[in-house]
């Protein structure tokens, strides 16, 4: 095979530690030339091993994205050489030859002949605004499990508030768990906490008031409430720091807000796990194949096997469904015709699936261009297949025992 970089290296990564293998292209008739090291992953030994490759001409460098592990050595080498990040599953080792030192020798051996393609990494901002957004779901996931422990409390106590309030811990409902925490325990009483439409349910209220609460579930229901508190206060402060570091983007959110079913939450985590910039991808078939958000590619003596979603990014992933489960529920648009249509056929989980690939690909189109998402609009599909689709129903009309005429009416024109 052809040599494409002279002098590289290959770096295995751990968390303590770093092995290196410095490959050089020999003399023309001589074997490459090669030298092991081992450094340590403090920044004082990282510094080292910069300088030691930039002293031997070392130009470019591939390593595996081994967890969090990678973050420190990009952040030092990368400024000084190529660094390219690898994916571990794109270049197994041999079977049978396998240890730390091979690996990092079987790293330098597939870079230096061209064989290696980098992870996308996008820009330390958009890094940043990935690690709010990332945090920010995780606390409010955090918020939803104590609310949900909140309800096994009520359940225990026979106190049945999620059987007529939807938000339990809305306005009225954290009313009545605050005075059930203060020692309240008369249905009529917490009931006339409610508020707005909730007034309406008052006997039903009073009914799913009426409890056996002791004070075991008192101290359980006021250690919940404090956290949801100090949950919702560390969201806020997320909040106002994603809205900081997301300044320099906000032509992008306005573009992406006039999607259906992204809102400007979802579109700032969209934005932060892709980026603004599509010309990281060729295409948005390259970007939904990265996200590991469109069918699987299995084929094998002409026939095609299973074609599950590759592994992907989570969080986007995530996030993308639900945009798609939201957007099915919309009223009038693609996105709604194109989810009946295959959930009708493939039931609602692929639908969804599907959906959030078509939505990724207007994504794509939308920050490449630059221009606003252009409806489709709901009849999209009948317009498409107008003949087939008349075949059909006549079809239909006639084994059912009707004589069919078709007349155009001067509208339809």
């Amino acid at each position: 095979m052809d040599v494409v970089y002279r002098c590289c290296a290959g770096i295995d990564v751990h968390k303590e530690r770093v092995l290196v293998n410095l490959r050089r292209k020999g003399v023309e008739g001589k074997a490459n030339l090669e030298e092991v090291r081992t450094y340590a992953t403090m920044t004082r030994d990282l510094l080292d091993l910069c300088e030691w490759l930039q002293s031997e001409g070392c130009t470019h460098i591939a390593m595996e994205s081994t967890g969090v592990y990678w973050k420190p050595i990009y952040n030092i080498l990368g400024d000084s050489f190529q660094v390219i990040l690898v994916n571990a599953r794109h270049m197994k080792a041999l079977p049978g030859r396998k240890s730390d030192v091979m690996d990092c020798q079987w790293i330098a051996q597939l870079l230096q002949h061209g064989l290696l393609k980098g992870s996308f990494i996008p820009s330390e901002p958009i890094r940043q605004l990935r690690d709010l957004t990332r945090q920010r779901r995780k606390l409010v996931d955090q918020r939803a499990a104590a609310i949900n422990r909140i309800q096994k409390v009520l359940e225990d106590a026979n106190i049945q508030l999620a059987s007529v309030a939807s938000d339990v811990t809305g306005k009225s409902g954290w009313a009545m768990l605050t005075r059930i925490v203060e020692g309240e325990t008369d249905p009529t009483a917490l009931a006339d906490l409610a508020l707005r439409r909730l007034k309406s349910k008052k006997p039903a209220l009073q009914r799913a008031l009426d409890g056996r609460i002791t004070d075991h579930h008192r101290f359980l229901l006021r250690q919940h409430m404090r956290q949801i508190r100090f949950l919702e206060q560390m969201i806020g402060e997320y909040e106002k720091r994603i809205e900081e570091i997301v300044r320099p983007f906000e032509g992008a959110i306005p573009l992406l807000d006039t999607i259906p079913g992204i809102n400007q939450t979802a579109a700032v985590a969209i934005l932060a796990e892709i980026g603004p910039d599509m010309r990281q991808f060729p295409d948005h078939r390259h970007l939904c194949s990265w996200a590991g958000i469109c069918p699987g590619n299995n084929e094998s003596a002409g026939k095609h096997k299973s074609g599950v979603t590759r592994k992907g990014s989570k969080y986007l992933r995530a996030v993308l469904v639900e945009c798609a489960w939201a957007a099915s529920r919309t009223k009038d648009t693609y996105f709604r015709a194109q989810f009946r249509r295959i959930a009708s056929r493939r039931g609602t989980k692929r639908a969804l699936v599907a959906l959030a690939h078509t939505m990724l690909t207007v994504v794509y189109h939308v920050l490449r261009d630059g221009m606003i998402y252009q409806e489709l609009g709901v009849d999209f599909f009948d317009r498409l297949n107008h003949g087939r689709l008349r075949s059909y129903y006549v079809k239909r009309l006639k084994s059912l025992g009707y004589t069919v005429e078709i007349k155009e009416s001067p509208t339809a024109a």
